[in-house]
């Protein structure tokens, strides 16, 4: 896998550095003057320190990164625990997605809600013509079924098409009932209205999301790509 990978880059780089003391605040107090000072305006939101001695995550914007401590050295990837093969840049991830959609809206979302009690809640992001985001779909009345509500966030990626028909779902009378129709392949009426479709891009990104569908947790990990409604369900309720 890919993380693994970078791992292994980065644990090699680090064998090369000389030997640390303990990482302090003090030490983060530096590192957040020197990147203050390299990267004006590039929205450090948090740095911590990682069980690497002289490692620290830094969170710009949405990005999870790693610096030594003088920000001389710059990593990109997954920073993975090998004995128990946690990954702890995807548990840094979830948070900051869990941040960004806690407050979100439901008005500028396309929800089906269960009829029984709502055991779960998961956000979607989706494309309207995506195969795969239309075979989750056909399995909507399984996650009712479950109790599962389910909240659609649009990300379209094929052009303007793609993009006016997610417009035209939007700005239907109902908007379920369209997003039905045409995630079963039918054609709806061409509409324009005041919509959250360009947020809606722009959120999807802003949670590292690159392909739909992409399935985001109440905690916010994020299972990318479709996931049969059974496995889902088994990691739902590991996840209570």
């Amino acid at each position: 896998m890919n993380y693994f990978v970078a791992t292994f880059v980065l644990l090699t780089t680090l064998l090369s550095w000389p030997a640390f003391a303990v990482d302090t605040d003090a030490d983060i107090a530096k590192l957040e003057t020197t990147l203050t000072q390299m990267l004006p305006g590039a929205g450090i939101t948090q740095i911590k320190v990682t069980p690497i001695p002289g490692l620290f995550e830094v969170i710009l914007g949405s990005q999870v990164v790693y610096m030594n401590g003088d920000a001389s050295y710059f990593l990109t990837g997954e920073l993975v625990e090998m004995a128990t093969r946690k990954n702890l840049t995807e548990a840094s991830k979830a948070i900051l997605r869990f941040n960004k959609i806690k407050d979100y809206p439901e008005s500028k979302m396309v929800v089906y809600t269960p009829k029984k009690k709502i055991e779960h809640t998961v956000t979607v992001v989706t494309d309207v013509n995506c195969p795969y985001c239309r075979r989750l779909h056909s399995e909507i009345d399984q996650y009712m079924a479950n109790g599962i509500k389910l909240r659609y966030i649009f990300m379209p990626l094929k052009g303007k098409d793609d993009f006016d028909t997610t417009v035209s779902v939007w700005c239907a009378d109902d908007r379920n009932t369209a997003l039905d129709t045409v995630k079963a392949g039918g054609k709806i009426e061409t509409r324009t209205c005041d919509n959250p479709v360009s947020e809606h891009l722009a959120l999807g990104r802003s949670l590292g999301v690159n392909g739909t569908p992409a399935i985001i947790l109440e905690d916010g990990e994020m299972l990318p790509g479709y996931v049969p409604i059974a496995k889902l369900l088994e990691v739902l309720n590991k996840n209570p």
